[in-house]
């Protein structure tokens, strides 16, 4: 697994947790079971801690960071996009982190909450529970609830493909 010690910081990550070959852990980093981390995606626990829970994929691209005075925590049961950025935030379960968005320092997402596709969300931010925020700033979308369960194929789609990457990825080059 590519995975690096960085002094005595060293990843702790379950067995049955996938992380691609062309994929970055780094230092501070705990991953849950069935967890996955995609190509070119980076975990970078050198400040901080990051705790990625049980069935939570982090997709091809992207960045997870902590600081010194922000730990990165994301639950169970979540998705976080293509080419995402999160930095010292807390991620509730059932929650979706679009591609392409960014989730800043001190920000907290809610249990069932979703930071829609390009969103930055700023330093300190907070999305309710079942909530959406989408733009940049990210703004709550007015009137409109999450729908119970929204993220829950995304998460079994790629638990599947766990058992299929471990049968069957093989480097031709």
């Amino acid at each position: 697994m590519p995975t690096y010690a960085l002094g005595d910081l060293e990843p702790t990550i379950h067995p049955d947790a996938w992380v691609h070959p062309d994929a970055t852990v780094i230092g501070n980093v705990h991953l849950g079971a069935f967890a996955s981390v995609w190509p070119q995606a980076v975990l970078r626990g050198d400040s901080g801690g990051i705790w990625i829970g049980e069935r939570t994929n982090i997709q091809d691209g992207t960045v997870v960071h902590t600081t010194r005075f922000h730990p990165t925590r994301i639950a169970a049961d979540s998705a976080v996009g293509h080419n995402a950025h999160i930095e010292g935030a807390i991620v509730g379960s059932h929650c979706l982190i679009a591609s392409g968005s960014v989730l800043l320092n001190g920000s907290v997402m809610e249990d069932g909450s979703v930071l829609g596709a390009g969103a930055v969300m700023p330093f300190n931010g907070n999305l309710p529970p079942r909530r959406m925020a989408l733009g940049v700033p990210a703004r709550l979308r007015e009137g409109y609830e999450v729908p119970e369960g929204m993220v829950a194929g995304i998460v079994e789609n790629y638990v599947a493909r766990i058992a299929t990457y471990r049968a069957g990825l093989r480097r031709l080059s």
